[in-house]
């Protein structure tokens, strides 16, 4: 399945898709208000003994979404790569690079959302499966549907918003959780 312009709304949904859907843009919502009122340098500073920033769990989100939905896509050949490259990548996924922004890694997570959005309206069937990629921590031989990846994108998207939720708090006492 291809989608061919970027920019165009998907179909509206209702049903499953729009409820996953709709779980999915509010946790990325959250995340959002999490960074609202910060520059770059704020968003990128370490306050915890973690290597993590708040413009790295954006960044973050956005590109294991956006390698998600290319699973979805063409199976595990979106997760395909030298290792070692991968795990330089996988690092740079965490931290704002040179010329990178927190606009535009929001800006990204935008298009990240509007594409998740298309690429689930065009699938025929949730249920629709790929094998996972070999990994330790997949089971060996399984296989994830569409629903599966969402759920997952859920909860993953869920478990770093509360990660930035302390590191906003550590940042300057904001916390936006209660």
């Amino acid at each position: 399945m291809t989608t061919t312009n970027t920019d165009a709304a998907p179909p509206a949904l209702t049903g499953e898709r729009a409820d996953l859907l709709a779980a999915l843009a509010q946790r990325r919502w959250f995340l959002r208000f999490t960074v609202q009122n910060l520059d770059d340098e704020q968003a990128s500073r370490r306050t915890t003994v973690s290597e993590l920033t708040l413009a790295g769990l954006v960044k973050h989100v956005a590109d294991m979404e956006h390698r998600w939905l290319d699973f979805v896509l063409v199976g595990a050949a979106a997760f395909d790569g030298d290792m070692t490259a991968r795990a330089e990548e996988f690092r740079d996924g965490f931290r704002l690079l040179p010329g990178e922004t927190l606009a535009g890694t929001l800006d990204r997570l935008d298009e990240v959302a509007r594409r998740t959005e298309r690429i689930i309206a065009e699938v025929a069937d949730l249920t629709d499966a790929h094998p996972l990629p070999v990994a330790p921590w997949f089971e060996p031989g399984a296989s994830w549907s569409v629903r599966q990846v969402l759920l997952h994108l859920i909860a993953e998207t869920a478990q770093h918003c509360g990660h930035a939720d302390i590191l906003r708090e550590a940042l300057d006492g904001a916390r936006t959780m209660g």
